[in-house]
């Protein structure tokens, strides 16, 4: 069975890219023993985010079943979630 992506909680917005992924491609995004189906809107390199669910700006951006984050634009389901569209709970800009 081929893993293109893993959804790490139930409660999860997003999963992890398990290869490179192409815009357009449907995807199998696994959970425990599960696995749900995901057209993706963008490409999405290895290791990066994918959304599961359509993200409103300002909502929580949920990983490992707690939020990673919060959405600073809509994120359809099969989009990219990266620095482009998330601010990070942990990472802050410097401020100068």
């Amino acid at each position: 069975m081929t893993r293109d992506a893993i959804m790490l909680n139930a409660g999860d917005t997003v999963a992890t890219a398990l290869r490179g992924l192409a815009a357009g491609e449907t995807v199998q995004v696994h959970e425990g023993d599960g696995a749900i189906e995901v057209v993706l809107g963008d490409a999405i390199p290895f290791g990066h985010k994918l959304a599961l669910v359509p993200i409103e700006p300002g909502d929580p951006v949920l990983k490992y079943g707690i939020s990673i984050g919060r959405a600073t634009a809509r994120i359809e389901a099969g989009c990219h979630v990266h620095t482009h569209n998330l601010i990070s709970d942990r990472a802050r800009p410097v401020k100068s």
